[in-house]
C-alpha cells in the first residue's frame, strides 16, 4: 500500500549561486520568519497601498516576492511604522512592532491568522517608556519568553539608545521589570556627536537586537552607530545566563575587534539591523539585514551565512560576489517519490500536506531513511483536541527498538518513551491548542537525539540502542495532518556530552590509541602523538565544517581529510607553523600546495574551517573575520566514503557538522 498523491509541489531549490542583494527593493529592517517550511519577510514602513510593512515571500531564502502591506495604519496620524518582528505561536502571528513619531515611540502587537496577513492591532502597549523600539521575542529552551528591545538611557555615561530584557508573562503582557542588556560604550556606536534635539549631547545608540542560543551561551546581535551612515554595523554581547546581573559582554570595541557586519568602502554601505533564520536544510543559519542600494535610494535585503567558531559568532559577509545558494533538504514532503509508504490507515498527499483521515484506528507513514544520522522538522495538528486519540513521531533501530514522541491531548502532555518507559514529559498550558500546527524537531546524530518543540523547547535528549532505521509518522484514534516535512541528513557534533565516547555518535579511530580521543569541556579532545579519527559520509556531495584550536603544547598540529574513499586515502590540508607565522600545506600523492594566513591568526583559539565536496573536488575555505577566504582546491579520490579530523600534540574541536547537498545520497 502506497500513500496515494493528489500533488506535491516539486523542490523548486537551485544549485545556481546567488549574489547580495537578494531582494533589490526597499526593505529596511527586515525580519525573515520560517513557517511550514516556507519564508516570509517584514519591513519597516509603508506600500504602495498605504499599509504598514511591507511583506514580501520566498521558498528557497533567495527568490523573493512581493505579497502586500500588513496592515492599516492607526488612527492618530502616527507616522512612523518601524521593525516589524512575527512570531507564530499556538496557531497566530504576532506582529511585535514599534510606532510613534520617531521621538516618542511605542511597541505593540498585531495579530493575524495567515503569515500574509492582514495584521490587526491587538490594542495592547507592551512598554512604558517614552521611547522604546525593535522589539525582539526570545524562547528558551524551557519555554520561558522574552522580549528585547531598544530604549533610552539618559543618565549612562554613554548617553544614548541601549537595549534591555523583560520578562514576556504573555503574549501581550511584560513583566514589568526591563534590566539593561547591552548599553553603549565605544565610540563606533555614536548616533550623532552633537545632537541637536537632544540639546547637543553626544547620542549613542545601540539597537535592534536578536538573541540566539548555542553550547550555553547567549548571544545578542545588535546594531550601532548611526543607521543613515558608513560607521553602522553589527556586533553582539554574550552572557551564560538569561537573567543576568549586569550587562552582557560585548565582543567589538570597533578598534581592536571590529563589528562582524560593516561597511566596505566602494562596496557595501551601512549593512545592519538583523534578524537570524535557518536555511532550507534547517541546518546552517542566515544572517538577514539590510546595506544602502547601490545609488543610495534605500536600505535593500541581503542574506550571508552565519556560524560560531567556539564562542566567537562569524557572519560570512557582507558577501557582495556570488555564494553557494543554500542547501536544500535531502527530504521535502511525504509523498511516495520521497520514499514514504503507508504501513496503516488512509493517507492523502495534496498541496504538501499528508491527511491521515481514518479516525476509528491507527494510522502509520513509514520511510526507512538509510542513514544513521538526519535532521527531521515537521508540523503537526490534529482533530484529537477532544481528548480522544495520540499522535506523534516514532523512530525504530534496526535491532526493535522504538522511541516514540507522544502528544497526549487527554492528558495536555507531549512526552518520550522508549517502549513502557517514559524517558521524558512535560505539560503542556491549558490554551495549548492541538488544533493547529506545532513543530517537532529531531536531530539523530547516529544513536545521539536531541527533541524540541515549536522551535526552541527541549524535549528530550539522550541515546538510543542502536541507529535509527525507521522513521513513522502516527496516529491513534484520530486525524492528522502533517506539513513542511523537511529531512536533511548529515550531522552536527558540539560535543556537549562529556565522557560519552565518541564512536557513540558513529567515530572511528582510524589511526593511534583510542583512549587518546575523548569528549570534555564542550569539544572533542586529542591528547597524543598522532591520530586520525573518520565518520561516515551522507552523500556524494556534502559540505563539512570544522572547528578547531591548538593547546599550547610544543609540536601540536592539526588537520582534516575531507574526503577518504574506502581504503582511508584522500589528500590532507594541514596546519603547519612557519617562520612567517602559520600556513595550511595541502597535499595529495602527485601535489603539494600552500596557504598562508594572514599576521594574527591565532590556532590557539577556535578558527573555522569549511569545505565543500562537489563534482569530484573539494574546495577548503577559512571562516576570516572580515568573511571567508579559499584555501585551495583539490581532487576526492573517487567515491568519497569518510570525513577525517588529523591530531598531533594536545587538540581541541568545537564543532564537526557535515550535510548532505544536491544529488545522489549515499
Amino acid at each position: 500500500m502506497s500513500i496515494s498523491s493528489g500533488g506535491q509541489p516539486g523542490d523548486d531549490s537551485s544549485d545556481s549561486p546567488f549574489r547580495n542583494p537578494v531582494f533589490n527593493h526597499p526593505a529596511p529592517d527586515p525580519y525573515v520568519l520560517k513557517h511550514l517550511g516556507e519564508y516570509w519577510g517584514y519591513a519597516t514602513g509603508f506600500t504602495g497601498d498605504g499599509r504598514a510593512f511591507g511583506i514580501i515571500h520566498s521558498t528557497d531564502l533567495v527568490n523573493w516576492a512581493h505579497v502586500g502591506g500588513a496592515m492599516e495604519p492607526l488612527p492618530g496620524g502616527m507616522g512612523c511604522y518601524w521593525a516589524p518582528e512575527v512570531v507564530y505561536e499556538n496557531g497566530r502571528f504576532l506582529m511585535y512592532y514599534s510606532v510613534g513619531v520617531e521621538t516618542w515611540m511605542q511597541i505593540r502587537v498585531a495579530v493575524a491568522d495567515n503569515p500574509a496577513g492582514p495584521f490587526v492591532d491587538s490594542g495592547h502597549i507592551l512598554t512604558r517608556e517614552e521611547f522604546a523600539i525593535d522589539a525582539h521575542v526570545f524562547v528558551d529552551e524551557d519555554g520561558a519568553r522574552y522580549l528585547f528591545y531598544a530604549t533610552d538611557f539618559l543618565q549612562h555615561t554613554h548617553i544614548g539608545t541601549g537595549t534591555v530584557m523583560d520578562r514576556m508573562l504573555d503574549p501581550f503582557t511584560l513583566a514589568g521589570d526591563p534590566r539593561p542588556v547591552t548599553r553603549a560604550r565605544y565610540d563606533w556606536q555614536i548616533y550623532d556627536p552633537n545632537r541637536t534635539d537632544r540639546g547637543g549631547v553626544r547620542w549613542h545608540t545601540v539597537e535592534g537586537p536578536t538573541v540566539l542560543k548555542r553550547k550555553g551561551i547567549y548571544f545578542e546581535m545588535f546594531s550601532g552607530g548611526n543607521w543613515q551612515n558608513p560607521s553602522y554595523g553589527v556586533s553582539y554581547a554574550t552572557a551564560t545566563e538569561i537573567a543576568h546581573s549586569g550587562e552582557w559582554e560585548q565582543a567589538g570595541d570597533g578598534e581592536r575587534l571590529l563589528p562582524i557586519l560593516r561597511t566596505i568602502p566602494g562596496k557595501v554601505i551601512g549593512p545592519g539591523h538583523n534578524s537570524a533564520v535557518r536555511g532550507p536544510d534547517n541546518r546552517q543559519l542566515y544572517c538577514i539585514y539590510h546595506r544602502w542600494a547601490e545609488d543610495g535610494s534605500d536600505r535593500v535585503l541581503c542574506i550571508d551565512r552565519m556560524d560560531w567558531a567556539g564562542d566567537r559568532m562569524l557572519v560570512l559577509g557582507p558577501s557582495t560576489e556570488p555564494q553557494p545558494a543554500p542547501a536544500a533538504p535531502s527530504i521535502r514532503g511525504l509523498d511516495a517519490a520521497r520514499g514514504w509508504r503507508s504501513a496503516r490507515g488512509e493517507w492523502m498527499v495534496e498541496d504538501g500536506r499528508a491527511t491521515q483521515t481514518a479516525r476509528g484506528s491507527r494510522g502509520v507513514a513509514r520511510l526507512e531513511p538509510e542513514r544513521s544520522s538526519f535532521l527531521l522538522e515537521v508540523n503537526v495538528k490534529s482533530d484529537a483536541a477532544a481528548g480522544v486519540g495520540r499522535f506523534g513521531i516514532a523512530l525504530a533501530g534496526a535491532e526493535g527498538e522504538e522511541l516514540h514522541v507522544v502528544l497526549d491531548p487527554a492528558g495536555r502532555t507531549i512526552g518520550v518513551a522508549r517502549g513502557e518507559e517514559i524517558l521524558g514529559s512535560i505539560p503542556l498550558p491549558e490554551d495549548f491548542r492541538f488544533d493547529v500546527f506545532h513543530l517537532l524537531r529531531l536531530d539523530v546524530n547516529c544513536r545521539l537525539i536531541h527533541i524540541t518543540l515549536d522551535g526552541a523547547i527541549s524535549l528530550w535528549s539522550g541515546t538510543i540502542g542502536g541507529a535509527a532505521a525507521v522513521i513513522d509518522l502516527w496516529c491513534e484514534e484520530c486525524a492528522v495532518v502533517w506539513a513542511g516535512l523537511e529531512i536533511t541528513f548529515g550531522w552536527e557534533d558540539l560535543f556537549m556530552e562529556a565522557g560519552t565516547p565518541p564512536t557513540m555518535a558513529g567515530w572511528c579511530v582510524e589511526r593511534g590509541s583510542e583512549s587518546g580521543w575523548r569528549i570534555g569541556e564542550r569539544a572533542l579532545l586529542f591528547s597524543g602523538e598522532d591520530g586520525v579519527i573518520a565518520r561516515k559520509l551522507p552523500a556524494e556531495s556534502y559540505e563539512l565544517v570544522v572547528n578547531v584550536r591548538l593547546a599550547r603544547r610544543a609540536g601540536s598540529r592539526y588537520g582534516f581529510i575531507p574526503a577518504m574513499n574506502d581504503a582511508g586515502e584522500g589528500a590532507t590540508i594541514m596546519l603547519e607553523s612557519v617562520e612567517r607565522g602559520w600556513m595550511a600545506r595541502l597535499r595529495d600523492p602527485v601535489t603539494t600546495r600552500s596557504f598562508h594566513f594572514p599576521a594574527g591568526f591565532d590556532p590557539y583559539i577556535y578558527q573555522q574551517f569549511r569545505f565543500r565536496c562537489q563534482g569530484g573536488l573539494w574546495g577548503a575555505y577559512w571562516g576570516a573575520y572580515w568573511g571567508e577566504e579559499l584555501i585551495g582546491m583539490m581532487e576526492m579520490p573517487g567515491a568519497p566514503e569518510r570525513v577525517g579530523l588529523l591530531a598531533m600534540g594536545d587538540v581541541a574541536f568545537d564543532m564537526v557538522r557535515v550535510t548532505a547537498l544536491g544529488g545522489a545520497h549515499r
